[in-house]
């Protein structure tokens, strides 16, 4: 077991009320009940550290991190697993980053993605991409052409189940993983997306997790998704739709239909995620079921300012952070 308070002794002195730390320690001293946040994600991800920050009074935040070599160079930086784990927060909560003396992480830099609602783990973040919710507990107004889609796919005999994944069988989730990467495929998505089974299993194994199914007539799997929940959010993590059957939309039964009776039955709002850039085509679709929506927030922070840049020298400001691992040309 890791000895924080030991940990935090070992740091320089420094003078700021926050001092942060770095725990080699797979994410462990970051855990909770929150799917993102999980051993299971956690696993799944590869985290290798906990970016562990304290007050003079003990209260403390803990960040899952992958901390990664620098290629050509001795040094590390590190980044936050997938999907919106933020931190594990005792006490300490929208910390503003120049109040943390940094310098006992040996790191050159940080980048974090934060929970999509707060509290966030460090004020001042970065808002990137609009996304959507649906919250049962507000009026819902779909689009009238999309409750035509799935009324019509409901009397052509597409059937749409819901079970915790743990209960779900084998074949319902070969099935699940099946179309997820025929979309994947599909949209030429980046090579970061193709998960492996290992990934999957973890998934899986999870007691915050919930897969939703819709068969075809036929029996075919024509949609998946995999629904997490996480900071009292049900979030829509990972799905798609088989490529016999797009042209039946039948991911609007799977999520319209049958992921919003979920997140009623939780009491949870149903995170629909946004657009792959703003104002694009999916984002705009989103927004047309969502009755509302937040921003996504993400802290960029340098730890060796002198370092980062010295290692971003002669690099284009185009606003990729790290700049000195921003793609070439």
């Amino acid at each position: 077991m890791v000895n924080h308070t030991e940990a935090l002794r070992l740091t320089s002195p420094g003078l700021k009320p926050c001092r942060a730390v770095l725990l080699p320690d797979e994410g462990m001293s970051a855990l909770s009940e929150d799917y993102f946040r999980s051993p299971h994600h956690l696993r799944a991800e590869g985290a290798t550290h906990t970016l562990w920050v304290e007050d003079a009074v003990g209260r403390s935040l803990g960040v899952p991190l992958i901390v990664r070599p620098i290629d050509g160079t001795p040094y590390r930086d590190a980044i936050s697993p997938y999907g919106y784990p933020g931190a594990r927060l005792d006490g300490l909560s929208e910390v503003p980053k120049d109040a943390v003396d940094w310098t006992g992480t040996g790191l050159v830099s940080l980048f974090i993605r934060d929970r999509v609602v707060g509290p966030r783990c460090f004020a001042g973040g970065t808002q990137r991409n609009e996304v959507f919710f649906i919250d049962s507990r507000r009026a819902l107004q779909f689009p009238p052409e999309a409750r035509r889609q799935m009324r019509r796919n409901i009397r052509l005999g597409y059937v749409s189940t819901c079970a915790p994944v743990r209960e779900t069988t084998p074949e319902e989730r070969e099935g699940f993983k099946e179309v997820y990467r025929q979309t994947m495929i599909r949209d030429g998505a980046h090579a970061r997306y193709f998960f492996s089974d290992a990934y999957f299993e973890s998934l899986f194994a999870s007691p915050m997790a919930w897969l939703v199914t819709t068969l075809a007539p036929e029996g075919g799997i024509a949609s998946s998704g995999a629904a997490v929940v996480s900071d009292g959010v049900l979030h829509y993590y990972l799905g798609g739709t088989a490529d016999a059957h797009l042209a039946r939309s039948p991911a609007k039964n799977t999520i319209y239909e049958t992921l919003v009776a979920l997140g009623a039955q939780l009491g949870l709002p149903l995170h629909l995620g946004g657009g792959v850039r703003p104002g694009d085509g999916l984002e705009q679709f989103k927004r047309s079921f969502a009755n509302l929506c937040s921003r996504l927030h993400t802290h960029e922070l340098i730890c060796e300012p002198a370092l980062y840049a010295r290692l971003s020298a002669g690099r284009e400001d185009t606003g990729f952070f790290p700049a000195y691992r921003a793609p070439r040309g």
